[in-house]
């Protein structure tokens, strides 16, 4: 017969092997800001998805904005934190093409800084903070590799926000079947394999009729981070 801490024990494994089967979808970040309506405004002028505006009585409001692409969103609103407006910091946004969004965004009006990345072997500086370190050095990586170029920008609050570009991911963040969050991002991978499969021909001197193949297996590999056909 079991003991009592033995069930308690086998209760705890069975628990934990049933949550390793539930999806968990981070959803929600919560956006601290002093004046609901200027929120609301500025967000709207990214070109973000207005999700929801709800209020209850004239104590709450909840808004709720989605980048487009994305599967996660904010809120904001009346209420909804007690943190510090202008407190939260470090919320990055995945793009692949880093020039082109910063150019959309500066179009729709909104303040977005240079285009930058580290300082190879030193993250100490004055600078604002990011994954990176907080040494910012102007102009895109040198070796335009994933990960590494970033541009800023910040609400009316001072919450800031980082776009960082990544085109090839590293092995274990995807898992399972490829999938693009737009039709953008879409296009933009479509782009790089037609790119990479030019150079592909060129090497071997010939049309390869198989290109659906090459340009699936392409794709297939920069998102799971393997290596790239040639």
């Amino acid at each position: 017969m079991a003991s009592p801490v033995q069930e308690m024990s086998s209760s705890a494994a069975v628990s934990v092997a049933n949550v390793n089967q539930v999806d968990m979808k981070f959803e929600i970040v919560v956006i601290p800001v002093s004046d609901v309506d200027r929120a609301k405004a500025f967000y709207t002028q990214l070109g973000w998805r207005l999700d929801a505006d709800f209020a209850q009585g004239s104590d709450y409001r909840v808004i709720q904005f989605t980048p487009p692409g994305s599967g996660c969103s904010i809120i904001f609103g009346k209420n909804v934190t007690a943190a510090a407006p202008g407190s939260a910091k470090g919320l990055y946004l995945i793009v692949s093409d880093l020039a082109a969004v910063r150019g959309e965004l500066l179009a729709r009006g909104v303040a977005v800084s240079e285009i930058f990345h580290g300082a190879a072997d030193n993250y100490i500086g004055s600078d604002e903070p990011y994954l990176f370190g907080s040494n910012r050095v102007p102009g895109p990586d040198p070796a335009r590799s994933s990960y590494r170029s970033f541009a800023s920008f910040q609400d009316p609050d001072g919450n800031e926000w980082l776009f960082q570009e990544i085109t090839t991911r590293l092995p274990g963040r995807v898992a399972g079947d490829t999938s693009y969050a737009s039709t953008a991002d879409l296009v933009s991978a479509l782009r790089r394999a037609a790119a990479a499969h030019g150079k592909h021909e060129e090497r071997t001197g010939q049309v390869d009729a198989n290109w659906p193949e090459w340009y699936a297996q392409y794709m297939v590999r920069e998102q799971s981070g393997e290596p790239l056909p040639e």
